[in-house]
């Protein structure tokens, strides 16, 4: 019994400790293949719950084109937390990015660092909402472009709930400009 309780809290632990954001070597494609979306482009805000805290800091997202289909992104705030992810050096995190379309939702591919991160994009009336999927939103080795599609077209598909790295989470913003 005590071997059965060992186990279990050991995999609570580990699932609990795995909720950064995915980061891939691959794009949902491998090109971009959806025109930069006008309604995107803009400076957005909005406020996040720092953790153990009920602080809340603004967090801002410029989205610009950089060309016919990709993005340039920029976020900035208070991002002292992604330092432990070694992400950023100060006070802005930026990279560049561009739309894919999985069944019927859309995806913000964003390159950072040489990382590709995957986030849900929503505009729903005049809010935005970046989403980006949780690093253990799937088991599989991702080994090409294809694979990682077919893996999150089959997390939405049997998922209520996808499984999102909620602490990155950028729901609600607003438009600023």
């Amino acid at each position: 019994m005590k071997k059965l309780l060992e186990i279990s809290l050991l995999f609570f632990l580990s699932v609990s400790l795995c909720s950064c954001p995915y980061s891939s070597a691959y794009y949902l494609d491998e090109t971009p293949g959806m025109y930069v979306q006008d309604a995107l482009i803009g400076n957005w805000m909005t406020y996040i719950k720092k953790p153990n805290s009920n602080h809340k800091d603004a967090i801002y997202l410029s989205l610009s084109k950089k060309s016919d289909m990709e993005y340039n992104i920029s976020f900035s705030g208070n991002l002292d937390e992604l330092r432990f992810y070694k992400n950023i050096t100060s006070d802005s995190l930026t990279g560049t990015g561009f739309l894919s379309t999985v069944g019927d939702r859309q995806f913000l591919n964003i390159k950072i660092n040489s990382r590709i991160y995957i986030a849900q994009v929503t505009l729903s009336g005049d809010k935005l909402s970046i989403l980006p999927l949780a690093e253990h939103f799937t088991g599989k080795m991702i080994f090409n472009s294809e694979a990682l599609r077919n893996s999150v077209d089959f997390h939405y598909k049997t998922r209520v709930h996808p499984i999102l790295a909620d602490e990155f989470c950028l729901r609600d913003m607003i438009r600023q400009n």
